[in-house]
């Protein structure tokens, strides 16, 4: 009934709309006051809490709108805060977080109990950091080399030895992969999870409440709703795509 309900209405209507921005401006304030912890990993490596309004997000609206949310979330970050890897880090935390959302979204559309929703965050966690592991392993460390120290490992290494005196190049992926990134993604999902569990429910059941006075109840108020849900639309679209404008702008420009 509740997924016949939401194809009649469209699912972008203007309250899923609503709803993504405001995940979306949370996630994106999270995101912007990241900070390192260098007593524990790389420097390079950053933490922030931007998963949190992500994963309930993505509980409270399905994977599509937490992909949305985890994509703005860049977005503001590049504009407000610009990139200092050359967008690396960015594509880096777009690709983890949204297999994140999408994992734990998929088995939590199938199975929207607490068990399902304690499946759906092991295996997003999981799914996570394998991924986080082998786009390391495989795209970006080997880019990192090639791209900004012309093939010269010294420069990695060093960013490494201030944890990791022995590391070399020859047992760099030792230290960065299995010391650093499994655990510092697996932190990162912890803590979104560990938030997430015990106030996702309270929060739907605010937005479906949200979302039922917004409800046409009549054809007549039907007509006017989906106006409303096609002029918010094209504001969304118009509004993602002077955030795509501006990041690059930051990045070219200024």
């Amino acid at each position: 009934m509740e997924q016949a309900a939401t194809t009649r209405r469209g699912y972008f209507n203007s309250a899923r709309i609503a709803v993504i921005a405001m995940f979306s401006s949370l996630a994106g304030i999270l995101y912007i006051f990241n900070f390192s912890m260098s007593f524990a990993f790389p420097s390079f490596l950053e933490f922030n809490f931007s998963d949190i309004p992500t994963l309930i997000g993505t509980f409270t609206l399905g994977p599509v709108s937490g992909v949305i949310i985890t994509v703005i979330k860049i977005l503001l970050k590049l504009v407000f805060k610009g990139t200092s890897t050359v967008f690396v880090g960015e594509l880096s935390d777009l690709v983890t977080s949204c297999v994140f959302a999408v994992t734990a979204g998929l088995i939590y559309k199938r199975k929207r109990t607490f068990k399902g929703a304690l499946i759906a965050m092991a295996a997003g966690t999981a799914a996570e950091v394998a991924v986080a592991i082998i786009f390391n392993w495989l795209v970006l460390v080997p880019f990192y080399v090639q791209f900004f120290f012309h093939g010269s490992w010294e420069p990695l290494i060093g960013m490494m030895t201030p944890l990791f005196p022995n590391c070399t190049k020859e047992n760099f992926y030792n230290f960065y992969l299995w010391v650093s990134i499994l655990p510092f993604n697996l932190m990162r999902c912890l803590v979104a999870v560990l938030v997430t569990l015990p106030v996702y429910k309270r929060i739907s059941n605010l937005i479906n409440k949200f979302n039922a006075k917004i409800t046409p109840k009549d054809d007549a108020s039907g007509e006017k709703v989906r106006k409303i849900n096609i002029g918010a639309i094209i504001a969304g679209v118009a509004i993602l795509a002077l955030l795509v404008l501006f990041a690059l702008l930051r990045f070219f420009v200024f």
